[in-house]
């Protein structure tokens, strides 16, 4: 299962007065490299859920290894880890322009309508991309 790679640059208001990049500023980080996967495969997260589908994040974890500072250049690393019925998992990593690992994470999401939030099994375009 192959990755997606995307960069993203730190702005000032992400990090804390050190100039060090707060811990909470890493999820929407993570959050761009899993659209940005998506979309290389031909999905819009947008059209997902204007469609009635959302895939909100169950569990996560993240291991910080090396801070990550103001004006850094980010590069986000997405792979799909699983996928089973209506969970899909990702592992992610974040490094800096140097290639020094930053930040590890791994995410779980589930698939639910989301007219009544409850999960779902993802149509078979979905199904097609997550088993190439």
């Amino acid at each position: 299962m192959n990755g997606h790679e995307v960069q993203v640059r730190v702005r000032y208001g992400e990090t804390d007065q050190m100039g060090v990049v707060y811990h909470g500023s890493y999820v929407p980080y993570f959050e761009i490299g899993r659209v940005e996967w998506l979309r290389d495969k031909g999905v819009s997260y947008k059209k997902l859920e204007e469609s009635g589908i959302a895939l909100p994040i169950v569990s996560m974890h993240l291991n910080f290894k090396k801070p990550a500072r103001y004006d850094d250049l980010l590069i986000v690393t997405t792979k799909l880890r699983n996928y089973n019925g209506v969970k899909i998992e990702f592992d992610c990593e974040i490094r800096n322009e140097n290639e020094e690992l930053l930040t590890t994470a791994h995410f779980i999401l589930v698939f639910v309508d989301t007219k009544n939030g409850k999960p779902i099994v993802p149509p078979q375009y979905l199904l097609d991309i997550l088993n190439e």
